[in-house]
């Protein structure tokens, strides 16, 4: 592994470290976009259960720190005594924050997949100028001469993919995954409103 990393001269090292960041990314956002830490489903019924009790400050606070969904539940909450209509602006407002929030690093890792099939390329330009180099002082004759060049060129380019296309598929499947989080916690913050201000009874249903 380490002589296939020399092989590849220098710029597998900012290669190497697109891995290893993008990696970082990819386990710290699965173990945050869990569905039970983000949008817990039985939140929605224990808040429901408890509307009739006072939601003081502290227990406004200890919704708001629980999940992503306790916080723009709380938010809504807060506001609920003013009205349907500052409620509904509560939540939505709080819901853009949120959002944005669960789609921390996502950019990065997409800037990542990007930029590692270009490190690669450029590897390959370098690679090929050497070759070239080499033929204009040894000739096509010695094939050794050119070997290092050629093998540079190559390996960095299939590292550069290796890195890019794991990257990519990893921020597709995340921001799918927020975007199915956001209609869940829409769909939950709609049936707090409704039962709120309508007392409807299919709002007491889980979502699937």
């Amino acid at each position: 592994m380490i002589e296939l990393l020399k092989s590849g001269g220098w710029l597998m090292v900012p290669i190497l470290l697109c891995s290893v960041v993008a990696a970082g990314i990819c386990i710290e956002r699965l173990w945050s976009l869990r569905r039970e830490s983000v949008a817990p489903q039985s939140l929605l019924s224990t808040v429901i259960k408890d509307l009739d009790k006072n939601f003081s400050g502290q227990k406004l606070s200890a919704l708001q720190l629980g999940s992503p969904l306790g916080q723009i539940f709380a938010a809504g909450l807060s506001q609920r005594d003013q009205g349907r209509e500052p409620m509904v602006r509560s939540i939505e407002t709080t819901g853009v924050q949120v959002v944005h929030d669960l789609e921390r690093y996502l950019s990065t890792l997409g800037t990542l997949a990007a930029i590692a099939p270009l490190l690669g390329l450029l590897g390959t330009v370098i690679g090929m100028i050497k070759v070239f180099s080499a033929i204009q002082l040894a000739g096509v004759g010695n094939a050794s001469v050119l070997a290092g060049g050629i093998s540079e060129a190559l390996i960095t380019t299939a590292a550069g993919l290796s890195v890019a296309i794991p990257c990519l598929f990893a921020h597709r499947f995340l921001t799918r995954r927020i975007d199915e989080l956001a209609v869940d916690m829409q769909q939950d913050a709609q049936r707090l409103i409704e039962h709120i201000f309508t007392v409807s009874p299919p709002i007491l249903s889980q979502r699937p």
